[in-house]
């Protein structure tokens, strides 16, 4: 709340508990002073409009309502408005009404899926669930609204509509891209060029791909062309076991089953649950009482199963006799067990390459999962001489700083541990030692500018192979007519000592290249992680590590 004026007082002062005193026979004097013409109080309420901007901020004021994560405020009517809260469990957004006279809030509508107020404040159009109702502002809750009855029909002439969606699609790249030179294209030219191919779209596939190739003549990284509108079709997912299927002895046997962090339902392996009788070397052998050997796919009897009862046939060996039954529920993806399976392989094989001096982190991304895996790792191992980073597979993100300025820091202060003889803490926290960023081709974007910070800041040396280039700025302004988009690059990173442009169409080329075979790859072998190691190691031997010990214990002073 703000207040206009500096002549106005807080909403919420402290108000007197003292009854009012009623005069029950006001003076003439005192009737005509209240009786006031119409124009004259259509003309005070237009005067009355102050607002005083020396020190405004000093009259903002907070509603004095709980803490909450509240998504926005609409003017009600006069001297109310209502607050939008996400609430946990709630389908939608919980309204409710406050109001400045009696400073309090009170509950008016729950599960709005969207709302919208009229200007005269008289009205509120909310979605509540599939329905949308028309909801008086006046009343103390939302319930008696009036449901709204619609059945709206389009004629679409989808011709017309690509042709709109492509010229659209040229000027929001001419209007937006950050060079406006346009990487030395002439953008009419390229209109010319593709435009002659609009008549004979025939399906919405079509016209992406031409839209691709228009913003493919600006050879940039971040270009891309997505969603629109496109037929349904229905979906019948494939369960998955979290497991690895293995061809042998003429049926498919179970082995490695991947397991994480069981109270995690995102890294949960439907396999390692307690009580399921099954292991590795087993055979699956049947599902849902239908046999199954290596003749068929194994995952044609899971078609549709995801989330659902799915009864499994298990036995030591190939064959229905005398198998066991296990009920499971299969899972969508195996993407995250098994890149949490990748992670853990590689921080015990560091450790075990190192003797337990090595740390390792991986940062898949330069977002909010990258921090947070950066964070997990990198403090928990506060133990280790030294660290292999790895942002091999980075999906980018933000432009990060962050990481890298918690590498580079030096040894400031300890502390000593309450723990007899225990080894003090140091500060800052982390790993203080020597690091190396382990870098590959499928590393872009973000991911490209981490390297290249890891370099320019001195933290270590980058091993593997030369990253993506992708560092003008992946850009979505607005959507397209028929939902779908485009990305339209609004910035670039360059570096402004040296005065050039940074990855983009270069990517970072590591110091050390080193490149990832295939029968390395095959024998479970990764010749990057195992050189970053070896090298790291080189690093520790030519630093001198400093044994952090407390100073001489304080004596008491000698007495004269």
């Amino acid at each position: 709340v703000v207040n206009l004026s500096s002549q106005d007082i807080s909403p919420f002062e402290p108000k007197s508990d003292e009854e009012e005193i009623k005069i029950e026979n006001p003076s003439t004097d005192d009737s005509k002073k209240k009786s006031k013409s119409k124009e004259e109080q259509k003309e005070e309420k237009k005067s009355s409009i102050v607002i005083d901007f020396d020190n405004i901020s000093r009259r903002t004021m907070a509603l004095p309502i709980s803490e909450g994560n509240y998504a926005g405020l609409l003017a009600g009517p006069a001297g109310n408005v209502f607050i939008l809260e996400y609430k946990e469990g709630s389908p939608g957004l919980s309204i409710a009404k406050f109001s400045l006279e009696k400073a309090e809030s009170s509950p008016f509508l729950e599960g709005a899926r969207s709302v919208s107020i009229s200007t005269d404040a008289k009205n509120m159009v909310v979605r509540v669930g599939g329905d949308w109702k028309v909801i008086s502002t006046s009343g103390s809750n939302g319930k008696d609204g009036k449901s709204l009855k619609m059945n709206l029909q389009m004629k679409l002439n989808r011709s017309d509509e690509w042709l709109q969606i492509f010229n659209e699609a040229w000027r929001y790249e001419r209007d937006y891209f950050y060079d406006n030179n346009m990487h030395g294209r002439n953008w009419q030219t390229v209109y010319d060029r593709y435009a002659p191919l609009i008549p004979f779209v025939k399906h919405r596939n079509d016209l992406t791909y031409v839209l691709d190739q228009i913003n493919g003549e600006l050879s940039v990284g971040h270009s891309f062309v997505f969603g629109g509108d496109f037929p349904s079709t229905e979906s019948s997912p494939v369960g998955l076991l979290g497991a690895d299927l293995n061809r042998n002895n003429g049926g498919w046997q179970i082995g490695r089953i991947y397991t994480t962090e069981n109270w995690n339902p995102g890294l949960s392996s439907p396999l390692d649950r307690p009580g399921i009788k099954v292991k590795m070397g087993d055979y699956l052998v049947g599902v849902n009482g239908k046999p199954l050997d290596a003749s068929m796919d194994p995952y044609q009897l899971f078609d549709g199963t995801v989330g659902n009862q799915t009864t499994l046939h298990i036995n030591s060996k190939p064959g229905m006799s005398s198998s066991w039954t296990v009920i499971v529920e299969p899972i969508r993806s195996e993407n995250a067990l098994r890149q949490r399976a990748w992670v853990e392989d590689n921080r015990r094989r560091v450790d075990e390459l190192s003797e337990g001096k090595l740390a390792y982190v991986w940062v898949p991304n330069t977002s909010t999962q990258g921090f947070i895996s950066f964070n997990r790792y990198f403090f928990a191992q506060q133990d280790k001489l030294g660290a292999v980073i790895d942002e091999r597979f980075n999906g980018g993100g933000s432009l990060d700083d962050y990481m890298v300025d918690l590498m580079t820091r030096k040894l400031r202060a300890a502390i000593t541990n309450e723990v007899p003889n225990g080894k003090p803490f140091q500060l800052p926290a982390g790993i203080l030692g020597p690091k190396v960023l382990l870098v590959n081709e499928l590393a872009g974007s973000g991911g490209d500018f981490f390297p290249w910070v890891f370099r320019q800041q001195q933290a270590g040396p980058l091993i593997g192979s030369t990253t993506w280039g992708g560092l003008v700025k992946s850009s979505v302004h607005y959507g397209l007519v028929d939902g779908g988009a485009l990305t339209a690059p609004d910035n670039a990173v360059f570096d402004p000592i040296k005065s050039e442009w940074i990855g983009e169409n270069k990517g970072i080329v590591p110091d050390i290249s080193v490149r990832q075979d295939a029968k390395s790859l095959t024998e479970g072998k990764d010749p990057q992680l195992e050189r970053a190691v070896k090298e790291l190691l080189m690093l520790l031997d030519k630093q001198n590590s400093q044994k952090i010990i407390p100073p001489a214990y304080p004596t008491p002073a000698k007495k004269n």
